[in-house]
């Protein structure tokens, strides 16, 4: 009995290039998504993946994204997080600095320069970009977190 082997040539790598990238994902206000591996683009099954632009001293609407779990990696420029209830909780990454962001969390993203755009590469933990926007209090000073993971407590 011989076993039909994969079509490696038609279902092995591809390649998107950053200039085909799809503008057509649910978006969130004040920033640009772009969708590079999904289902219908490549036939990912447990991967979402493509870029947000954050403009110059912009910020997102509060919002979520379910059951997704979120990994941002800053390319350019610097990122200001807010999250929690009333995204009472801050801290920011630069360049070459990755953001995780677990299910469910309320968050907003903040261009911290007035001046550079906010390049990011996103992935998600779905091939679907699940995007609930929040209308939620917002503290006036939220509290600044050391992003220090268990690991590396002492290292800062």
């Amino acid at each position: 009995m011989s076993e039909e082997k994969p079509d490696w040539r038609e279902q092995g790598v591809r390649v998107v290039r950053g200039d085909q990238l799809d503008n057509n994902t649910p978006q969130t206000p004040g920033m640009n998504r772009a969708a590079a591996i999904n289902y219908a683009r490549v036939g990912a099954q447990k991967l979402w993946a493509g870029t947000v632009t954050i403009h110059p001293d912009a910020k997102t609407g509060a919002h979520h994204h379910g059951e997704l779990e979120s990994v941002i990696y800053v390319v350019r420029g610097r990122a200001r997080m807010r999250w929690g209830e009333a995204l009472e909780f801050t801290a920011e990454a630069g360049p070459g600095d990755f953001i995780y962001v677990p299910p469910f969390v309320p968050h907003q993203e903040i261009n911290a320069s007035a001046d550079e755009a906010l390049e990011c590469v996103l992935v998600r933990s779905d091939q679907e970009a699940v995007v609930v926007n929040l209308d939620i209090p917002m503290v006036e000073q939220p509290e600044t977190v050391a992003w220090v993971d268990p690991i590396h407590k002492g290292a800062h």
